[in-house]
């Protein structure tokens, strides 16, 4: 029999159980959580589902902000469930406006749930959501929020500003797997969860990860995901060492870097920098130019640059999350899109933008 020898991909070790509760103890510092986090052997989008399907049931009334297809397919698994839902959409591609949340809730009926995500990696907006919890907290509204595209490249101080859920995946600005995700989890929460009827067995079932608490945080239910939670455990080292705050500086140096950028460039960022993500950039098209052109021609570059998606397919997103939050990746995406638009035959003055940028990282 021909062996093919040992392969760390092919045989990783168990990873250890009394390991998990040192996880989401360091998950829970850099959410500034001194609750409960609880891990999902999957990706981000699961433990979403896995919120909306845990509240969701006859007689709950949910608000739900939509500013991408995340917020809406939110509001679908709210809807599957029996909850009531009423939607709030922002304007294609832009943040939700906080006057239209406030009418929102002082319409009636009461809310017992606000759903949102906090930054958007389809469209490089930010949503303004201290004050929306504020309104959420002043009514004792349990809060969603799907934090993904924002922790680790934007302060996001759970306890302080009172959220309820936060669910966040690794994938991004941590530098982590994208195959597991964590929630942290407040006893208002918790209480409105185990109300009655919640759904077990199954891997949506924030009920059964309540009983990973109550277990002593051993064994995760379902099967062993070994290689995901060594490459998390990683992606934490690094965050640490590097130190949260530093990380996050980074992708803000990254974000006004690539503004700077592309204002010299003559291309202009799709919104102004207190309604802008951290980690994506987005760039309105000229007249007659088409996202998918500008993308092509960089990328025969060797520069990936991405549409919008949802709203917000007529943008073009430049990428500087985790380690692409550094200064030769915002060179290269700026340089690559103002050439892009020089050969669509689009005025693009990337020495002064070249200039701007490397300005930006000495100072």
């Amino acid at each position: 029999m021909f062996d093919l020898g040992w392969n760390l991909l092919h045989g990783a070790p168990l990873y250890p159980a009394e390991r998990y509760a040192i996880v989401a103890d360091r998950i829970g510092r850099i959410l500034r959580c001194r609750g409960d986090v609880v891990l999902v052997q999957a990706e981000a989008v699961v433990a979403l589902e896995a919120a909306a399907v845990s509240l969701a049931r006859p007689g709950l009334s949910a608000l739900n902000l939509v500013t991408s297809p995340y917020g809406g397919w939110f509001g679908q698994w709210l809807r599957r469930g029996g909850a009531t839902v009423r939607n709030v959409v922002a304007e294609p591609g832009l943040p939700i406006e906080i006057d239209a949340v406030a009418k929102a809730l002082d319409a009636g009926p009461p809310i017992d749930v606000l759903a949102v995500v906090h930054a958007e990696s389809a469209s490089g907006i930010l949503n303004p959501l201290p004050e929306i919890l504020a309104l959420a907290r002043a009514r004792g509204i349990v809060t969603v929020v799907d934090a993904v595209a924002s922790v680790g490249g934007h302060r996001l101080e759970v306890d302080d500003l009172g959220i309820d859920i936060a669910v966040i995946g690794p994938q991004k600005a941590l530098g982590g797997p994208a195959g597991v995700s964590a929630l942290s989890i407040s006893q208002g929460a918790w209480d409105l969860v185990l109300k009655g009827g919640a759904p077990r067995d199954s891997i949506l079932s924030l009920a059964d990860l309540k009983g990973w608490l109550d277990d002593g945080r051993r064994a995760l239910p379902g099967t062993p995901a070994p290689l995901e939670f060594f490459a998390l455990e990683a992606a934490l080292d690094r965050i640490e060492a590097e130190g949260l705050e530093n990380v996050i500086a980074r992708h803000a140096l990254a974000a006004s870097a690539t503004r700077a950028g592309l204002a010299a460039l003559g291309a202009g960022s799709w919104v102004p920098a207190a309604k802008a993500s951290n980690l994506v950039t987005a760039v309105r098209m000229p007249e007659g130019l088409a996202p998918a052109e500008l993308i092509a021609s960089a990328g025969r570059l060797g520069v990936e640059l991405a549409a919008g998606t949802g709203a917000a397919t007529h943008l073009v997103r430049l990428n500087h999350t985790g380690p692409r939050a550094a200064f030769q990746t915002v060179l290269s995406n700026v340089v690559a899109c103002g050439t892009a638009l020089r050969r669509a035959g689009h005025p693009a003055n990337i020495a002064a933008a070249a200039d701007a940028i490397a300005a930006a990282y000495s100072r």
